[in-house]
Order: structure tokens, then C-alpha cells, then sequence
């Protein structure tokens, strides 16, 4: 165990579906008397994959299932997979928050998480006393916390409020504060959950920084869950893809990034959202369609297609911004932009009500391959009001493009053909 931060043997967690408990104490007690004879809970005999998606035949779920791997000490981890893969179950049972059914983890050091916005925060207490409460909960003297508490209340940007109670804090303000206890008090490692995906963009990359920095030059092992894949490159050197609680890839970044991206990508080509009634704006509708906006999953190079947005406003956005990019095949770079700022070169005022726009990409510029939807409505340089990262999956065919000759090589050397004009201005002869 030297060189291990963490060592995960047969993991499993089992959840029942519905009420807290059983429903019985019989039935409490048969499970409670298994685990204290190390014995196998006899309901995990009739336990089913954990599918959200599929009618449940079973009161019992496995959230996670037989997990095994290893996490080297100065490694920095990457856990993708959808919404309700077990990713946010095992961090938890890694945080020791949770226990699990079966199985065993090794720790190798001090550990610091962030899970959810405020974990660990008392509401009445100020940022500075939560800052002192949370260094203590990790292990440090007062002495220690009171040597780093300025560059702590510098990095998290709320040194305004820092004397004021946390229960009168924004979500994003909390985040930033507690991210900035996180990183800057020394733990071997350090567990982070999606919540970053709070705060504003440009803190998010300051986030990504520090860990980079905290990982690369202090060699603190670091475990990042998040849907964007461009950051889990960005920072990772590894990635665990879960899938229905199971592990499915353990290895190299990129080759699990695209995994995950091939296999977990939306194939809908039309979706309807559904957000609170109190969100200041989300989108309800997104489709990739023809002109008539009916839905399509592929069009041929030179073909024109759309994207057709529904979004909800809840209340005033002033100064507001919408924008549609495309990833392409790896999933990572973002090879095509455009703007709501098209429309009339200024950034947008939505009143109270629904709006539906009409995005058209004409064709003879994207090359043959397939590309990923991001969807975002946002205060431009400041935060996200509602975003959708790969959330549709399409196909541009070749068809006769420009980079036909260069076959299934096309989508290596480029994602998106120049639409410029070349002219030979002279010809020299030959000698």
C-alpha cells in the first residue's frame, strides 16, 4: 500500500426502492443479523441492476456492483458515467459518509471531499468560523488553519460576506468557500463531486487550476466527477466509466472519455425538459431537425440542418446570451460556435414567457464524422443560467466532401473544412 492512495475490493452497495427501511422489522433484523455474522444479505439474492430508466421488478438495487480497482497516491482521477451510474454512491462510501453492503476500501491518507454545495457548513456560522470548523473536522490544528486563512479567504472571492452566516450565502457562494478550505488545507486527497458546476466559469477554471497545481506540484491524489468531459482531459490522467453501478472502463483518459461518449451519448434526436417552476430559465426543447423542424440524427455533407431551441423564462434576463457549439468525435474540442449576438449583434433581454429559436448550419464545412450538442443560456464571462453538454449525438455522412480522398483519415486532420479562396497569382516556369 505504499504507493496507494486507495484500494477498492468488491464493492457493492444495495439500496431499497420506496420507504426508508424495509417496511418491516423482521426484515430489518434478517439483514442487520446477516452483516454482523459477515454473512451475505439474503435480499441481495433478489436485488436488480441499478436502471433508472427500466421499470423496477424488484424493491432491492444495486447502486454499485463487485467494483474493484486501485487509485495510485499523486493520480488524478476522472469518474464519468450518466445520471445514476453510482458515481455520487461511491464517493460517498469512499468519504466514508456511507458504508457499503459488501466489500472493502483501503484509505492512505488524510482525505477532504466536497459532495454537495455546503457539506460540512453550519448555517449560523460565519465563512471565517465554518473555515475553522472544517479545518478541525480534516485533521488540523488551529494553528495551521490560522497560517493559511488568508489565502483561503483570497482564492474563495467572498472576503465581503467572509464575517457573515452561510445560510445567507448564494449556492455559488458556498461552493467557492468551500472548495477554497478544500484545496488549501493540506489533504492527501481530495474528492470532488459536480458540484463545481455551481460557480460562474471563471471560477470553475480557477478550480481546475488549483487541483491541476495541487495535484502536478504537491502530488496530492485527486478524484473529479463531472459531466464535462473537457475538464476530466484537462486535469486527468485516468477515468473509471460506470455504468448501472458497474465498472465498465478502467484505464487512460481519452480512450475512456470515448467510451463513455459512444456509448452513453443521448441517441434521441429530439428532448423535452422539464426544470422548477422557481429556475430564472431553462431550455424545454432541443432538437436537431431539418428546415421544417422535423427531427433527424444524420445529414449528408453538403446538406444544410438546424437546431431548434424552446426555452422557458421564468423571470427577466437582461443581458442575456444563448449559444449552440459542437464538439466532435472525441468529444473534447469545441470546433463550432454560434451565437444568439447573430441575431441583432447585441446580447438579448427575455422577458417573462417562452421563446423558440432557429438555428441554422449550413453544410460544405463540417467533415464526415460524428459531433455532440452543447446547449447553453448564459450571462456572458459570468454564469450559467441552464447548459446541456453532449446532450444530442448526430452524423454527418460523406457524401462527396472535400476530404473524401483522404478516407476514414478525414476526421483525424480536421473537424471543420476552411471555407476560403485561393488564387495563383503567378506560375513561375520551370527551370
Amino acid at each position: 500500500m505504499s504507493d496507494i492512495a486507495i484500494k477498492v475490493e468488491n464493492l457493492s452497495k444495495m439500496y431499497r426502492l420506496g420507504d426508508i427501511g424495509t417496511g418491516s422489522l423482521g426484515t430489518d433484523i434478517t439483514s442487520w443479523w446477516a452483516k454482523v455474522r459477515g454473512k451475505e444479505d439474503p435480499f441481495s439474492q433478489i436485488a436488480i441492476a441499478n436502471d433508472r430508466s427500466q421499470k423496477a421488478t424488484s424493491d432491492f438495487v444495486w447502486s454499485l456492483k463487485d467494483l474493484n480497482f486501485e487509485i495510485k497516491k499523486g493520480d488524478a482521477l476522472g469518474i464519468v458515467g450518466r445520471n445514476g451510474a453510482g458515481k455520487s454512491t461511491l464517493l460517498k462510501i469512499l468519504s466514508r459518509t456511507t458504508s457499503p453492503t459488501t466489500g472493502n476500501i483501503k484509505v492512505n491518507g488524510r482525505i477532504a471531499s466536497l459532495l454537495e454545495v455546503g457539506t460540512g457548513f453550519h448555517g449560523d456560522l460565519s465563512g471565517k468560523e465554518n473555515i475553522y470548523m472544517n479545518g478541525a473536522i480534516l485533521g488540523m490544528t488551529r494553528k495551521e488553519i490560522t497560517s493559511k486563512l488568508e489565502e483561503i479567504i483570497e482564492f474563495s472571492g467572498v472576503s465581503g460576506y467572509i464575517d457573515t452566516p452561510v445560510k445567507r450565502y448564494s449556492s455559488g457562494m458556498y461552493v467557492r468557500l468551500a472548495f477554497a478550505v478544500a484545496a488549501h488545507l493540506d489533504p492527501d486527497i481530495m474528492i470532488i463531486d459536480e458540484v463545481l458546476a455551481v460557480g460562474d466559469q471563471e471560477f470553475q477554471r480557477k478550480c481546475i487550476n488549483k487541483m491541476r497545481d495541487v495535484n502536478s506540484e504537491q502530488g496530492r491524489t485527486i478524484i473529479f466527477v463531472t459531466h464535462t468531459m473537457a475538464a476530466v482531459r484537462q486535469l486527468c490522467s485516468t477515468v473509471i466509466f460506470l455504468k448501472n453501478g458497474e465498472l465498465i472502463f478502467n484505464g487512460e483518459a481519452n480512450t475512456g472519455i470515448a467510451m463513455y461518449l459512444e456509448r452513453e451519448s443521448d441517441q434521441k434526436i429530439s428532448l423535452v425538459l422539464l426544470k422548477p417552476k422557481d429556475s430564472e430559465g431553462y431550455f424545454s426543447e432541443i432538437k436537431i431537425a431539418d428546415e421544417n423542424g422535423n427531427p433527424i440524427n444524420k445529414a449528408g455533407y453538403a446538406d444544410n440542418f438546424y437546431v431548434f431551441l424552446k426555452i422557458v423564462v421564468n423571470s427577466d434576463l437582461e443581458g442575456a446570451e444563448v449559444s449552440v457549439s459542437l464538439k466532435n468525435s472525441n468529444g473534447i474540442n469545441i470546433i463550432f460556435t454560434s451565437l444568439s449576438e447573430s441575431l441583432n449583434h447585441e446580447l438579448i433581454n427575455l422577458k417573462k414567457g417562452t421563446y423558440q429559436y432557429k438555428i441554422k448550419i449550413e453544410g460544405n464545412q463540417l467533415i464526415p464524422d460524428n459531433y455532440y450538442l452543447n446547449v447553453f443560456l448564459h450571462y456572458r464571462n459570468q454564469r450559467n443560467i441552464d447548459h446541456h453538454e453532449e446532450i444530442l449525438k448526430f452524423n454527418i455522412e460523406e457524401t462527396g466532401s472535400h476530404m473524401a480522398p483522404y478516407g476514414t483519415a478525414a476526421s483525424q486532420l480536421a473537424s471543420v473544412f476552411g471555407r476560403t479562396k485561393w488564387e495563383l497569382k503567378e506560375k513561375e516556369n520551370a527551370i
